[in-house]
């Protein structure tokens, strides 16, 4: 099946602040440069905020992780779990039609849908409320027919059962997800055959359905208002109970840390704790970058001992400035009294060009101080000639989040990057944060010097086509 865009998307996309310090939290569970990992969780966390997967959504998501959209793209468009267009604002129904439940009447339950909903798979309802639509093995084929709604499993459903579901659901209800016919899980019919002695300590429902009915964490959208997203087992006051707080910080270290109105400081001080790598005025930048959008775990951070995104001074990781980086004409060392006064820009440092207030491209002489490394630093610029640079996403294996790198390190033509020696190779590669050994890895001092002289790359085409996004 063909899965594209949807042809009407919203503007732009952003986490809630709940949201986004969550999203923060499970990058921190991945090694860096590790980041794209998280890619599915936050892709799951943007639909269940919106709905659907946008766009805007995409490349967010991209934004935060260092990646090229295309590549989140891929992902959320392989995996049916996402949807690429709008969905009913209660539910959105999914019937497997393979070949246990096809066996066992997943016809008669895409019937029902086209009746009650619509007649079209995804196609919203006249009210709003529901779609649907068919899709591959679910995997509970021993329960089959069966259909997923959100991220719960209706299993040995009848047509009849099907139906109720879908007009409590239209009502306002939240139908108990998991066997609908009486069985407590797999088991036969007509009721266990062996390991008989596990009855004793049953619970009322099988241990997924009983977890999800204990938390409220089923169907997240009734009449098109949302249950809390980021702890649903919190109480009506939104209060975060222990396992909140413990989601919310990144990881068991950072849980005691974690306070319910503070949920990015508890996630910073999980992040301090497992890197031991940044000092205290950078954690407090990583709590503040998330109220920008972007994620600070996505972008490159100053090395351990050198001048922060908020001033931490040299070799000391406590003495912090509290209003952070100034932008300044050139990149300098914290002065004595521990407040940093400029704003360093390490090579393709994302993290410390967005932490500086106001800071709106990188100044020449902080691009001019060479970090450690391998190599010679090629010859840059201080900005780009005659105010335009080159669409650098035109070179295989550059994207936005590259892109904007590159020109923070003073490059922003394809001439300059067609210039570069081995040598300015080996010092390119090195201090491409996140991304090291990719400009030699895609050769894009070949591509650069196509480019260059008025030519096309087979890459460049589809950029210019628009096939790559």
């Amino acid at each position: 099946m063909l899965r594209r865009l949807y042809h009407e998307q919203p503007e732009s996309f952003a986490f809630t602040p709940a949201n986004q310090a969550w999203a923060e939290a499970q990058i921190t569970k991945y090694p860096e440069g590790r980041q794209a990992s998280a890619v599915i969780p936050l892709l799951w966390r943007a639909q269940e905020q919106e709905g659907w997967v946008t766009r805007p959504a995409i490349e967010h998501v991209a934004n935060m992780l260092g990646m090229a959209n295309i590549r989140v793209m891929e992902v959320a468009s392989f995996y049916f779990m996402f949807q690429l267009q709008p969905v009913g604002s209660v539910a959105h129904i999914q019937v497997c039609g393979t070949t246990s439940c096809m066996i066992c009447g997943a016809e008669d339950l895409m019937a029902v849908c086209q009746e009650k909903i619509a007649p079209n798979a995804h196609e919203v309802s006249e009210d709003g409320k529901l779609s649907w639509e068919e899709v591959e093995c679910l995997g509970s084929c021993a329960n089959a027919p069966m259909a997923q709604i959100g991220k719960d499993y209706y299993e040995d459903l009848t047509a009849e059962r099907f139906g109720e579901i879908i007009d409590e659901l239209r009502a306002g209800k939240v139908p108990v997800p998991g066997p609908q016919n009486g069985r407590f899980a797999a088991e036969p019919l007509a009721g266990l055959t062996s390991l008989k002695e596990h009855e004793s300590g049953k619970t009322k429902y099988n241990a997924s359905v009983q977890r999800a009915t204990e938390i409220g964490d089923t169907v997240k959208r009734i009449d098109g208002t949302e249950v809390p997203l980021l702890t649903p087992w919190a109480g009506k006051n939104a209060t975060p109970t222990s396992k909140a707080r413990v989601e919310a910080a990144g990881g068991i270290e950072g849980a005691e840390a974690a306070t319910p109105d503070k949920p990015a400081a508890a996630k910073a001080a999980s992040e301090a704790d497992r890197a031991k790598v940044e000092g205290a005025g950078d954690v407090e930048r990583k709590a503040e970058a998330g109220k920008d959008g972007d994620s600070p775990k996505g972008q490159p951070t100053a090395p351990s001992g050198e001048a922060g995104a908020t001033g931490t001074s040299k070799g000391d990781g406590d003495s912090s400035g509290a209003e952070g980086a100034k932008p300044g004409p050139k990149a300098g060392k914290a002065d004595t009294a521990g407040e940093a006064t400029e704003q360093p820009q390490d090579a393709g440092s994302e993290a410390g060009k967005e932490g500086a207030a106001g800071a709106e491209k990188p100044s020449a002489a902080a691009s001019s101080e060479a970090p450690a490394g391998p190599g010679t630093k090629p010859e840059t610029l201080s900005e780009a000639r005659g105010g335009k640079a080159d669409d650098l996403k035109a070179i295989k294996g550059v994207g936005p989040k590259l892109e904007k790198m590159l020109n923070s390190m003073g490059f922003y033509h394809f001439d300059q990057i067609a210039k570069w020696s081995d040598d300015e190779m080996d010092w390119v590669d090195q201090n491409l944060e996140g991304f090291k050994g990719r400009a030699r890895r895609d050769e894009w001092v070949s591509q650069a010097a196509t480019l260059a002289e008025g030519g096309e790359t087979e890459f460049s085409k589809r950029v210019n086509k628009g096939d790559v996004y």
